[in-house]
C-alpha cells in the first residue's frame, strides 16, 4: 500500500459537464492538477486506501477554487459521487524537481527535531503555518511554551532529512 498525501478536497460539482470544485491543500496546484496528472480519491482525509484513483482532464482557476476535470467523467451525473471526497497524491507520483534548492515538502519537515548549533535539543516541529512572507514552524518544547521559527536563512542553519533534524540559530527575542 502507498503512502498518500493530501491535495484537495472536493466541494461541489460545478456546471453540467463534469466540473468538480476543488479546495486546494497542496504547495503545488499547477503541477498537482495538470492534465495528465495522476490523483486517488478516498471517502475521507483518514481513510488509508483509495476509492479509485483518476486522471486529471483539464483545470483552472474560478473564484480562489480550482476547477478540475476527470478522464472519462464529462457529466455531472458520473461526478456528483465524488462531492464531498478527498483528493490524494501517490508519494510515488511526488518528484523533487518541483522542488528547489531548499525548499521542502510540509510532510518532511513535520516532526523533525529542532536543534541549536551547538547539539542542544529544543524541541519538535509540530505544524507550519504560512501567514506571510515567510512560513513559520511551530515547535513544540516540553514543559515550555511553543516556539514560533520563522523559516529564515537568519534563523534557519541547516535541514538535515537524512538525521531527521533542523539546526537553528535562536536569534534575541524569539524565545
Amino acid at each position: 500500500m502507498g503512502v498518500y498525501y493530501n491535495v484537495g478536497k472536493i466541494v461541489n460539482t460545478h456546471g453540467i459537464r463534469g466540473e468538480l470544485r476543488i479546495v486546494s491543500t497542496t504547495d503545488f496546484p499547477e503541477e498537482r492538477f495538470k492534465k495528465g496528472s495522476q490523483l486517488a480519491v478516498f471517502k475521507t482525509e483518514s481513510d488509508s486506501s483509495p476509492l479509485q484513483s483518476v486522471t486529471v482532464a483539464s483545470a483552472r482557476q474560478h473564484k480562489g477554487f480550482t476547477l478540475l476535470t476527470f478522464e472519462g467523467y464529462d457529466d455531472i451525473n458520473a461526478v456528483l459521487p465524488f462531492k464531498g471526497t478527498v483528493l490524494k497524491v501517490d508519494e510515488a507520483q511526488l518528484t523533487d524537481n518541483d522542488l528547489s534548492d531548499g525548499e521542502y515538502y510540509y510532510h518532511q519537515i513535520i516532526g523533525l527535531t529542532v536543534v541549536d548549533q551547538a547539539g542542544n535539543k529544543i524541541g519538535t516541529v509540530k505544524e507550519i503555518m504560512a501567514p506571510g512572507a515567510n512560513d513559520v514552524w511551530v515547535v513544540s518544547r516540553p514543559g515550555q511554551s511553543e516556539l514560533l521559527l520563522p523559516v529564515i536563512k537568519q534563523v534557519v542553519k541547516k535541514v538535515d532529512l537524512e538525521n531527521q533534524q533542523v539546526v537553528v540559530e535562536l536569534m534575541e527575542g524569539l524565545d
